[in-house]
């Protein structure tokens, strides 16, 4: 579970540039999930030690569009595609488990996720609220879920798993709105990238958290 840090250039864009943004980032975005498709099929087979490589592969190219973003372009979207498909191949193993397990649940967690980023974005996108306090909060409270993920792993908490998943979908609720807020409020269009890595972590993270629920429900 990562999130794609902030990039600063914001402030009160025009109408103009926010169309243009919007419209550039999140086709950047579906073409990002469609590599990650690409990718989770080629990577069906991966071992999940090979799953861990590409996963670290991947946040490098995201930290690498942090230094690309204010420099290149061309670059930062190309790291943008990499990180889109090296999160296919690291998710590769884990897609192929649940589809083998309960594939309904995928169907499912699709849905779901498609209208949770599409109501929380629009909430993000159309308030007048700033939510740069909803953002400090929110990432704080993800550093302490991931925080209780790990001590999950080690000792059974009754009820850990969906109050995990809950809360989960609690804190990128707000993510994703602040992440809507920010292409909004945009001024550059060299942010479009690294808002698209954002917006896409956040459907990710949102589909695996529905993903787990539901499998949950049939257990």
């Amino acid at each position: 579970m990562i999130h794609s840090p902030s990039y600063s250039g914001t402030g009160s864009a025009s109408g103009g540039d926010t169309h243009v943004l919007f419209g550039q980032t999140m086709g950047y975005v579906a073409v990002t999930a469609g590599l990650f498709a690409l990718g989770s099929y080629a990577g069906r087979q991966l071992s999940y030690g090979w799953a861990f490589v590409w996963f670290i592969a991947a946040f490098v190219c995201l930290i690498g569009m942090n230094f690309t973003v204010r420099r290149s372009g061309s670059a930062s979207t190309g790291l943008l595609f990499a990180f889109g498909l090296l999160m296919g191949l690291a998710m590769g193993p884990t897609i192929v488990y649940y589809a083998n397990a309960d594939p309904q649940a995928l169907w499912e967690a699709g849905g779901a996720t498609a209208l949770f980023i599409a109501g929380c974005g629009a909430a993000g996108y159309g308030t007048r609220r700033d939510l740069s306090g909803l953002a400090r909060v929110s990432f704080w409270a993800l550093i302490a879920l991931i925080a209780f993920g790990i001590v999950t792993i080690f000792v059974h908490i009754p009820g850990g798993s969906l109050a995990y998943s809950v809360i989960g979908l609690v804190i990128f609720a707000g993510l994703t709105m602040v992440d809507f807020q920010r292409l909004r409020r945009s001024t550059d269009l060299r942010s479009a990238p690294l808002i698209a890595a954002s917006i896409f972590l956040d459907a990710l993270n949102v589909f695996l958290f529905f993903l787990r629920l539901s499998t949950r429900n049939r257990g």
